[in-house]
């Protein structure tokens, strides 16, 4: 990182589930899959987060943790008139206050709490699949692209802690708009 731009946000959820909930049918219902709320996590480079679904898996090497702003899901269920979604439902391993994630993607990023730090970097973003239509609200599918939030790689490790953090980030950020719905890049090929 060059230049760094530090914004204090806060770790709302530090989420981790052993197992994938939503497959198959979503008129079948979800899987009965445990999600931890956990108040801090570890995170391994290269590896994502210790229990969670995804860490150590191949597959998912370059997008081990996910990171999500609250403001979104705020967004979403006024947008939707609907109550408040619970962010566990969304099934997101970092939710924050106060971080507009969508230009750091294909950056590396520092998030610091609880005297601890862990870099990442953001991968792509973290599109919503059609359970949410089921989980958070009708129309939440749609409304949540753009909004999902971004998946990452860890490239050093540490805890993850529950409250106030920082985030170091290459690029400036908009913390104000947190919730917008970041609209795909556009690119030169046809």
């Amino acid at each position: 990182m060059t230049a760094t731009f530090a914004y204090q946000v806060e770790i709302l959820h530090l989420l981790v589930s052993p197992r994938h909930a939503y497959f198959g049918r979503a008129r079948d219902g979800a899987a009965d899959v445990p999600t931890s709320d956990l108040d801090q996590v570890e995170v391994v480079a290269g590896k994502g987060i210790v229990g969670d679904r995804f860490f150590g898996k191949a597959a998912h090497m370059d997008a081990a943790v996910t990171l999500m702003a609250i403001e979104a899901l705020e967004s979403i269920a006024a947008e939707l008139e609907a109550v408040p979604f619970d962010p566990l439902l969304a099934r997101r391993n970092v939710i924050l206050r106060g971080a507009q994630l969508a230009p750091l993607v294909g950056q590396e990023f520092t998030l610091e709490s609880g005297g601890d730090s862990v870099t990442l970097r953001g991968g792509r973003q973290a599109h919503p699949c059609v359970w949410m239509d089921r989980m958070l609200a009708p129309g939440a599918h749609a409304a949540m692209r753009g909004r999902g939030g971004i998946r990452c790689q860890p490239l050093a490790g540490g805890l993850l802690h529950r409250g106030p953090a920082t985030l170091l980030s290459p690029v400036p950020l908009e913390p104000e708009e947190a919730g917008a719905q970041a609209l795909p890049r556009k690119t030169r090929l046809p």
